[in-house]
């Protein structure tokens, strides 16, 4: 049971917990952590005497861990939000995203919406707790391709700028490359589809109705190949209680124009941004689905040295067996395989697990992030936990894919955090002994951003 006092100061001692160091192997069942400036100044097994001036924290029954550090969210800067350039969310928005990963034990983040400027992250919301990064993703195609599907959210300054304008002002992580609003992912199924109906016909459809009237006119792959017979396309038009709102051949017209529109150019901007991340040596992170499998790997194919994070390897538009095969021919090729929480652990509003357990059951993950799925993404302790009882990984393996394994891929933003260590900033979270997903304590740079569950 944790024992709290104030830990005020910069000279604490975290004492009595069992401890993950965030490397993927460390494991000890009683350990000890002190605190100094921020810093870890040491990391011991047992329970060790406090010195004087010490605030102490007893975590006997309790996990103490690294800070999670999220590689790929979105809705957490007040700028164009999202790679369609679409109007910044709402600031309460943006706050309440801001404080759920928080409050989950997210201690960093990197928000790939991609199209805003450096200095527009905070806008008229005071700094975070939570470290917030920001990325680039300013091709000419990209921006195109944004335009083509919204980019409301686009000034003269959004257009014209280019990565290397926001590399020299800071920015650090390229991408994301590519999206879901772009290239026919979950965010047609959530937005644009059921506006594009509703504009259409006066009524809106839900949104696993979009997705599945959207494989069945284009496929899974957006190529054509497995669609639906019109017969089965007119039973969905039925369901969906359309079929005197709309004809048949109208309603295809609708969808290839609202999905297929941004498509080539949102393609052009993959393209561009990873031969901007072969030129700056940065990491970019790259929008990995059945539409886009084959041009991730002839590009990391092309262009070797490219520093590629393959983003949500488990994207509902892969079968189990084709997220497995394309992880593996990506991995193989030296691409980081990233897997998003979406909203397949606790919500599973429109996602399923599947994906995500097959990656994991075949030791495909580097690393986990949550992603956006319209909001209702899972948070990644509540994964990690999953993990450790579906799948059998060990607590130290499924921790190092939030912790150690990030800081790893991001070295440029994150290597002073990620592992318990000496000489590590001091960002640690402590959880339920039991259930990682239940995030009780959470200190950034040592200091008490979460105590008891709450700011």
């Amino acid at each position: 049971m944790v024992t709290r006092i104030e830990p005020i100061g910069d000279r604490i001692l975290m004492r009595g917990g069992s401890l993950v160091t965030g490397d993927g192997r460390t494991f000890l069942e009683c350990a000890s952590i002190r605190i100094r400036k921020g810093l870890i100044a040491d990391v011991m097994p047992g329970i060790q005497e406090c010195v004087e001036g010490e605030a102490v924290l007893a975590t006997s029954g309790s996990l103490m861990l690294p800070g999670f550090i999220n590689g790929h969210a979105h809705a957490t800067i007040l700028g164009p939000s999202m790679p369609s350039g679409s109007q910044p969310l709402p600031s309460t928005e943006v706050e309440w995203q801001r404080n759920r990963h928080l409050l989950s034990g997210t201690t960093s983040l990197i928000n790939v919406c991609g199209l805003a400027m450096m200095d527009e992250r905070d806008g008229i919301l005071a700094p975070h707790p939570m470290d917030i990064y920001m990325t680039s993703a300013h091709t000419p195609h990209s921006i195109s391709a944004a335009d083509q599907i919204d980019g409301s959210g686009l000034s003269p300054r959004h257009r014209s700028a280019r990565i290397e304008d926001l590399v020299q002002a800071g920015c650090r992580v390229l991408g994301e490359a590519g999206g879901g609003q772009t290239l026919g992912g979950g965010a047609q199924d959530y937005r644009f589809i059921p506006d594009a109906v509703e504009e259409r016909t006066g009524q809106r459809i839900t949104v696993v109705m979009a997705r599945r009237l959207k494989e069945a006119v284009l496929g899974r792959r957006l190529d054509g190949l497995a669609t639906a017979s019109e017969a089965e396309l007119m039973n969905l038009v039925d369901e969906a209680h359309l079929q005197d709102r709309i004809a048949i051949q109208e309603l295809r017209s609708l969808i290839e124009e609202r999905v297929l529109a941004p498509v080539k150019n949102a393609l052009l901007g993959i393209e561009e941004i990873a031969e901007a991340a072969t030129a700056f040596g940065l990491p970019a992170i790259f929008h990995l689905a059945a539409p886009t499998a084959a041009t991730l790997i002839s590009l990391k194919r092309r262009l070797p040295n490219m520093r590629m994070i393959a983003a949500h390897a488990n994207h509902p538009s892969f079968l189990p067996d084709e997220a497995v095969e394309t992880a593996r021919q990506l991995k193989a090729l030296g691409v980081t395989i990233d897997v998003s929480t979406l909203d397949v652990i606790d919500t599973r509003f429109r996602n399923h697990p599947d994906n995500l357990d097959a990656l994991v059951e075949a030791c495909l993950v580097d690393t986990i992030s949550t992603d956006y799925a319209g909001g209702d993404w899972d948070t990644i302790p509540s994964a990690l936990h999953r993990m450790t009882r579906v799948s059998a990984q060990t607590l130290p393996q499924v921790v190092a894919l939030a912790t150690g394994n990030v800081a790893r891929v991001f070295p440029e933003i994150f290597g002073d955090r990620g592992l318990i260590a000496p000489g590590k900033r001091a960002d640690i979270v402590i959880t339920d002994l039991h259930n990682v997903s239940k995030v009780r304590h959470v200190f950034i740079a040592g200091k008490a951003h979460v105590l008891d569950g709450r700011f």
